[in-house]
């Protein structure tokens, strides 16, 4: 059975590339059907995150237009990860593969044909993942590189130089429903759904147009995000830490008392400075590590839902609901 895809592509403030991409999207859709490798009900799912410009007007006017596009408006911004889980878990009604991609162009689209093969020769998964970071500044690609050996050094499961492009298979979706924390790490939650799975590989692009919505304050938030959500190594090196420190302090006790008795203490100011701010540094360390863990605990307990659709625009369920000239057969990509 010929698979139907769904491509799920996440916009906030998208209002200068989306009319770029757009055509992007539709031509390769079409070409896959074409080809054969996805059904006439296959189709392109914008998911507005609470674009404060054009974004979901273009949208709107793209769906009307052709019936390839379709679109989700969320309530209010809930951030990427948000904005992605809810057209991922959109999709599953309809769709039996998935595949993510961003908005802005620089991920190789035609990776995608690769992607279907893998799914088709029984890959359940299938990471889009970046040969070479040539496009990144030098402090980008660093502390990038940086964040996935410290993700695998903490003992996180995640795909090296592996984003946000990828494709899921229904059962996966199905599955990945079921995992109910609120503070989301895509990237890091897929691996824990087990099935079969395999990278393709490919060269990322400059952003065709438009700006980055991902300055390094929401990239520091995700990485953070994606530490505690992932693994309590930190947890276990606050206790590592504490240790170690407590073996200094016990040790520079005895040594306070050798020396008392042996009538050479020296009352100094700067040492007992020095030792107090050692210390309260490394408590307000701790209890900062400590504090988010909790509050990732409290967010969780209150079970609030992680996205609501205010509006859609282009989805159908059956296939009795495309255009009547679907239905017999395959036809020309109607203008954009």
């Amino acid at each position: 059975m010929i698979p139907t895809l769904y491509i799920i592509v996440p916009c906030y403030n998208e209002e200068k590339v989306l009319p770029v991409t757009s055509r992007m999207f539709s031509e390769k859709i079409g070409a896959l059907i074409g080809n054969g490798k996805i059904s006439e009900a296959s189709k392109v799912l914008f998911v507005n995150d609470g674009s404060r410009d054009n974004t979901w007007k273009i949208i709107t006017e793209l769906t009307e237009k052709n019936f390839r596009f379709a679109g989700l408006a969320l309530s209010r911004n809930r951030g990427h990860q948000n904005a992605l889980w809810a057209g991922l878990m959109e999709a599953k009604r309809y769709a039996d593969i998935t595949i993510s991609i961003d908005c802005d162009g620089q991920d190789d689209i035609n990776a995608m044909d690769a992607m279907i093969d893998a799914y088709y020769d029984g890959c359940q998964i299938v990471y889009g993942v970046r040969k070479e970071r040539k496009t990144d500044t030098a402090f980008k690609r660093i502390t990038a590189e940086g964040f996935y050996h410290c993700l695998k050094w903490l003992g996180a499961e995640v795909v090296f130089n592996h984003a946000d492009y990828r494709l899921l298979s229904k059962r996966v979706l199905e599955e990945l429903a079921n995992f109910k924390e609120v503070n989301l790490f895509l990237r890091g939650m897929i691996p824990l759904v087990g099935f079969k799975s395999t990278s393709v590989y490919y060269e990322r692009k400059e952003r065709l147009a438009g700006k980055s919505h991902y300055p390094l304050g929401k990239m520091v938030s995700l990485a953070f995000d994606g530490i505690t959500s992932l693994s309590v190594k930190p947890i276990r090196m606050i206790i590592a830490l504490g240790i170690f420190v407590s073996l200094i302090s016990f040790a520079a006790i005895i040594w306070a008392v050798v020396r008392s008795f042996m009538g050479k203490t020296v009352i100094g100011w700067t040492s007992t400075m020095c030792v107090i701010c050692f210390m309260g540094g490394i408590q307000l360390l701790c209890l900062g590590v400590i504090g988010e863990y909790i509050g990732k605990i409290y967010m969780e307990t209150k079970q609030r839902p992680k996205y609501i659709v205010e509006k859609s625009a282009g989805l159908c369920a059956e296939k009795e609901d495309l255009p009547a000239e679907t239905k017999n057969g395959r036809i020309e990509q109607p203008p954009i």
